[in-house]
């Protein structure tokens, strides 16, 4: 690669210029001064591209058998890549302030370990401290048409698994023979409770064929109510003060802001795009209301919720701490309704210290609430045999 007449040493390279991806090859001519990127000519002549300095020069990361080059300082992200032996043994000799050892490349890839750290451990930290405030931020600019969607998404895909019985069309109750007159009374019951509350969104309160004592809202205002808990409420206002409190998360949106402290963000933009059916959001979600506990700060706030809308409603607020206190002591029912409701004692307590306003007139009359005790009738024997697939 040189000759006797001591030319400068020449070799083939590769040449990115910056500005594309273009890959152009090229002779590099090691000067005293500067190495001289040349453009091969069709002729004897070389046409000259560019001019780099051996003090401006830098070592780049590069595999085994490479010597690749790049500028300080400079803005475009153009680079030389060397294989030529020789050549880039010349251009090692001549650049003194080349890194030789490959300790700029090992630094650099210490510092890229170190942010990889850095920023996972950032991610986590978020998580645990920093989407939960988020999440409460973010609620009231969550627009109620996307969290209606959102409810509707999380039911279809949590129906089939509340329906452990595979009843399909029977697992509602209020719709058949001898049950509608009960559909009635709760809707009567409901129309009193949403009357006062003033929500933006209309309920959507259904009875499913559930032995236990409970009751769960989604996000968007749909609220499920278990055949038990209707067996277990001796009288209307006990099955509204449960109500109430579960229109209290219905109101505060905890059920949304529960599925975006756990979901994460992603979650919201994929809410806020109506993106619900989608890359296992809405599993995620439902997984979410049905394995979530609320704080104990949102059930107190239910609670109160409840209390506040029992007195609007003309019925009696201490209501839903007699039914709690009746769960709690009926040892066959095990605290099914309270299994995730925590410092249930404490919050009986709170409900029962608020003070009474006038005399509390009950939310339904005796053929009412004798009608809505009947809302889920007995099956027959073969219900069960029509079974729908989810």
């Amino acid at each position: 690669m040189t000759d006797a007449n001591c030319e400068p040493l020449r070799g083939p390279a590769v040449y990115f210029d910056g500005t594309s991806s273009a890959r152009n090859l090229v002779v590099v001519e090691a000067g005293d001064a500067a190495l001289r990127i040349l453009a091969r000519g069709d002729g004897a002549q070389d046409q000259l591209l560019d001019e780099w300095a051996y003090a401006e020069l830098r070592r780049m990361s590069a595999p085994d058998g490479m010597l690749r080059l790049g500028r300080h300082g400079q803005a475009l992200l153009a680079r030389l890549e060397i294989r030529a032996p020789e050549l880039a043994a010349a251009i090692e000799d001549r650049a003194d302030a080349l890194d030789r050892s490959g300790a700029a490349d090992r630094l650099l890839r210490r510092k890229i370990v170190a942010l990889s750290f850095a920023a996972a451990a950032s991610l986590v930290v978020t998580a645990v401290f920093g989407l939960p405030a988020l999440a409460s931020r973010i609620i009231p600019l969550v627009p109620l048409a996307a969290e209606r969607r959102l409810g509707d998404a999380i039911d279809r895909n949590i129906r089939g698994t509340l329906d452990s019985g595979h009843l399909g069309a029977a697992f509602a109750c209020g719709t058949a023979p001898g049950e509608t007159a009960g559909r009635a009374a709760l809707d009567k019951l409901v129309g009193k409770l949403e009357a006062v509350a003033a929500l933006p969104f209309p309920l959507h309160v259904e009875v499913v064929r559930r032995a236990e004592a409970n009751a769960m809202a989604l996000p968007g205002g749909r609220v499920y109510v278990d055949e038990g808990l209707i067996a277990k409420a001796q009288t209307p206002d006990e099955l509204a003060g449960v109500l109430a409190h579960e229109i209290g998360h219905v109101a505060h949106r905890d059920g949304t802001r529960t599925v975006l402290q756990t979901a994460g963000l992603s979650f919201l933009f994929g809410m806020m795009l109506g993106d619900f059916v989608g890359g296992g959001a809405v599993v995620i979600a439902a997984r979410t209301v049905l394995k979530s506990s609320y704080s104990r700060r949102e059930e107190a706030a239910a609670d109160a919720y409840s209390v506040d809308l029992m007195t609007k409603a003309s019925g009696d607020p201490h209501a839903l701490a007699a039914i709690l206190k009746r769960i709690v002591g009926d040892k066959k029912e095990g605290m099914k309704l309270l299994l995730d409701h925590p410092e249930t004692k404490d919050r009986i307590a709170a409900i029962d210290g608020v003070p009474v306003v006038g005399t509390p007139v009950p939310l339904l009359d005796a053929a009412d609430w004798g009608a809505l005790k009947q809302v889920c009738a007995p099956l027959p024997a073969n219900a069960t045999g029509n079974i729908i697939s989810h």
